[in-house]
């Protein structure tokens, strides 16, 4: 069994807000210099997934995929700690800050070039932008059944059977692989690297590929990526009035307060 779990570096979501910047004119968040890079935790219960099928059947093997810059091998190293078998980074100029819908077609790219696979694990979302669009993007791109916000994944032969969030409780739904599933962080707590494999993931294959190398040109990225245009990027203002309440006393403070109240139509 080939499960390929897709990943994604994002700036650390713990991070203080003074360590982002909004550059209004270019249409970014620009991080600090030293802000801490790592894989989305979506995408860690993703992998979290993965091993457990592995766990669960016996054997299957596990390749974790990214699309992003040179660094984002770190991430990739990440995945191969926790117990992926390999990785593929996509990385070429072409595909930076390329948004969700690029991002998808170079990720669905890179998993028709992997030996034959039978599951794609992706994150709910990514725990920068939150746009939930990468998963079910690759799901098209590649004609498979989506499933998504599983919080628990079973495998019995060839099908799948998947328990997912509703916002109102759980509904559980099988399909026969291949298929492709988001994963919600209802799933628990992802697995800590232990030493040896992260020893271990210094030894496992990590290639590096070009938009070219998997079949992309720039007008093909392009052509998808302007399908959304970001109009603005800026952090809004916020500002309050402060109201003081005259009155002799408690109770005639809170008279003018509901009279107040009764005048802006709020009682």
């Amino acid at each position: 069994m080939h499960i390929v779990v897709c990943v994604k570096q994002i700036p650390n979501p713990e991070a203080a807000f003074s360590m982002l910047k909004v550059d209004e004119q270019a249409k970014k968040v620009v991080p600090a210099a030293g802000l801490q890079l790592l894989m989305s935790p979506f995408d860690e219960q993703a992998l979290e997934a993965a091993l457990r099928i592995r766990e669960s059947a016996g054997q299957a093997k596990i390749t974790a995929v990214s699309v992003g810059p040179d660094s984002a091998r770190n991430t990739l190293k990440h995945a191969l700690a926790m117990g992926a078998d390999e990785a593929v980074l996509v990385s070429d100029a072409a595909l930076e800050d390329c948004g969700s819908e690029a991002a998808a077609l170079a990720l669905s790219h890179a998993i028709r070039q992997l030996d034959a696979v039978d599951l794609v694990l992706t994150g709910r979302q990514a725990a920068d932008w939150d746009a939930g669009i990468a998963g079910c993007g690759i799901a098209e791109l590649l004609d498979l059944a989506v499933i998504t916000f599983a919080r628990k994944l079973e495998l019995a032969g060839t099908t799948l059977r998947v328990e997912r969030v509703l916002a109102d409780g759980f509904e559980t739904l099988e399909t026969e692989l291949p298929a492709l599933v988001t994963v919600s962080n209802e799933l628990g707590e992802p697995r800590k690297p232990s030493l040896r494999e992260t020893m271990r993931a210094a030894r496992k294959p990590l290639a590096v590929r070009s938009a070219a190398d998997i079949g992309l040109t720039a007008t093909d990225i392009e052509s998808v990526a302007t399908r959304r245009v970001r109009e603005r990027l800026y952090v809004p203002l916020k500002s309050g009035v402060c109201e003081l309440m005259a009155g002799i006393d408690e109770a005639a403070q809170a008279a003018a307060l509901a009279h107040a109240l009764r005048e802006a139509r709020l009682i």
